[in-house]
Formats: structure tokens, sequence, C-alpha cells
């Protein structure tokens, strides 16, 4: 494969948030969510449909969905008990993505809640930011250091 046509290193998992569009037909996951910084990695990755296979969002009712997943608006949040269910499919969910899509680092934007639902990411370094609403430079930095636009 030819350098200008490689996908950069790095995976990306966003939480979901309560911002959604309002909308009965489904919508791709980072399509749906306008809080929390998914509108940030939206911005990000929008230009090149090749990174959108490098996010994941941690949904509270769908659980650990690619960003061009399906969804519909929803109200679900995290709960002890929706984080216990999930915690039983987003670490398999997780390795299967990785599998498929490799990385040596992973991102997660998320409160601590959702970052134990997915348990040990199974990667070389993992940057956990869980106040990512306050820390968009310190974002920048791991998604520029990976090379993506």
């Amino acid at each position: 494969m030819a350098a200008e046509h490689a996908v950069p290193d790095g995976l990306v998992v966003v939480a979901c948030c309560k911002e959604k569009r309002v909308t009965a037909a489904p919508l791709p996951a980072l399509d749906l969510y306008e809080g929390w910084v998914v509108p940030l990695i939206r911005d990000r990755v929008t230009e090149h449909g090749g990174l959108r296979s490098r996010v994941l969002v941690l949904s509270a009712l769908y659980g650990l969905v690619t960003a061009d997943a399906p969804v519909t608006t929803y109200e679900q949040p995290m709960t002890e008990e929706r984080a216990s269910v999930l915690a039983g499919t987003a670490p398999s969910v997780l390795r299967r993505h990785l599998a498929r899509f490799p990385s040596s680092e992973a991102l997660l934007l998320m409160e601590a809640p959702y970052a134990e639902v997915l348990g040990t990411v199974p990667v070389t370094r993992t940057h956990l930011i869980t106040d990512p609403m306050d820390r968009h430079a310190d974002i920048h930095a791991v998604l520029d250091s990976w090379s993506w636009p």
C-alpha cells in the first residue's frame, strides 16, 4: 500500500453524550452525538473516511459501536447496572475491532465509569482523558502525534 494511502495509527474511543440529534431515522453513531468532544473528533475525520474506521463510540444503550454503526436518538444514562452489562460485551468487541484495524495506541475520551466498561485496552499505549472538554489541546496533541489530519 502506498504511503499516501496508508491509514495512520491510533484508535479513538469516545463516550456517548446526552446531546444528540433528534431523529427517527438511524444515523451513523459519530454523526448522532452533538456534545462532549464528539464534534471535535468528527471534525478531525470528516474529510478522511478511512479514519472513521479508527473511531469507536461507547454508547450506554448500544454498547461499543463503530463510528458508522446506525443508531437512533435515545435516553439511557450509564448506570451501574448498564455498565455491568456492557462490561460483558465491550472488551470482546474492542479486541475484534483491533484485530481488524490494528493499532499500537488508543485515545479514550470518557469518564471513569465508561473506561471501566472497556477494561484493559490491548494496545502498547493508552491515553485516557476523563475531562476532555477542558483538554482539547491534549486531544489534538495525541491525534497530531498519529499524523491524523
